[in-house]
């Protein structure tokens, strides 16, 4: 039974980390296209919540805790915020220098682990996510930078709105698993789905009132791109609820972070981003720290 566990919890992550840079694929060429990624993401819960109440007519709806609640309605706030930061950021940044970035989660996640949830790392595992850091240096350097890094690329609007969306990605991790403990990886994931849509249908009213019918003609017009968005979101979800309920959250978003070469790739793939030898090698050393959690931590 244990062996069953610990495969489907790898299988999870391998899975996880392929899909979401592919997300991150269609988000950034849907932004190209003149798509609001507002809308972008309340079109990808709302196709979510549907499919979910299609294939899962057997879903909970009653007998859950406040707590679950409470873990839920922030989990919804967060991750509206934290996916509208990442498609703005996707739209005027590279792909093979965000997705990198993202490590940054893991030192956020478990720091947030080990207040909400009592989660404590060890020495291993604390010097894993500190070398997937540190690879992230390599990544964001330029050939102009003698060293590979410096502090002025935070400067950057595309990396302030990565870590902006980073930083509110890990503390939604840290909840999401507190409701998944509290209830199932399914039923979490749709409700992260229906608070998702609910808190972005409110924001579009406020905000994309003069816009919608232009972005809902977008959508028929892009329908393969966002069928292919709605799937690739949809299983890096429930890959992650997966992986959260068998991991602690900081390990979890560490070993996320190997999607950083996978990154890199597409970034080179599908947008011709320069610097791909140095960002692989960053990319690298992270994937060094995310094998030394898995080994020893």
């Amino acid at each position: 039974m244990l062996l069953i566990i610990i495969t489907v919890t790898w299988l999870a992550v391998l899975v996880r980390i392929v899909a979401n840079p592919l997300s991150n694929v269609f988000q950034k060429q849907l932004t190209q296209r003149s798509a609001d990624p507002l809308f972008v993401i309340a079109a990808t819960y709302g196709f979510l919540a549907m499919a979910c109440l299609a294939v899962w007519p057997q879903l909970q709806f009653t007998g859950l805790s406040s707590e679950f609640w409470q873990s839920m309605v922030i989990v919804g706030v967060f991750a509206v915020v934290g996916n509208l930061f990442l498609v703005k950021a996707l739209h005027i940044g590279d792909l093979s220098v965000l997705g990198p970035i993202n490590a940054y989660k893991s030192v956020i996640g478990l720091i947030v682990g080990i207040f909400l949830l009592n989660e404590i790392p060890g020495l291993w595992g604390l010097a894993g996510v500190l070398l997937i850091v540190a690879g992230s240096y390599v990544v964001l350097g330029t050939k102009q930078q003698r060293k590979g890094f410096a502090w002025s690329v935070f400067k950057r609007p595309e990396v302030k709105l990565r870590l902006a969306a980073l930083v509110f990605s890990a503390v939604d991790g840290a909840f999401l698993k507190k409701a998944i403990v509290l209830s199932t990886p399914t039923i979490a994931f749709f409700y992260w789905c229906l608070f998702g849509f609910g808190f972005t249908f409110i924001w579009i009213c406020l905000t994309l009132r003069k816009q919608w019918q232009e972005q809902t003609k977008l959508l028929f017009s892009q329908k393969s791109l966002y069928l292919a968005l709605f799937l690739t979101v949809g299983v890096t979800q429930g890959a992650s609820n997966i992986a959260l309920a068998d991991m602690p959250v900081g390990y979890a978003l560490a070993l996320f972070q190997t999607s950083a070469l996978v990154s890199v790739l597409f970034g080179y793939q599908f947008f011709n981003e320069g610097g791909i030898l140095r960002k692989l090698i960053g990319a690298g050393i992270m994937v060094a720290g995310a094998v030394m959690i898995t080994m020893f931590g």
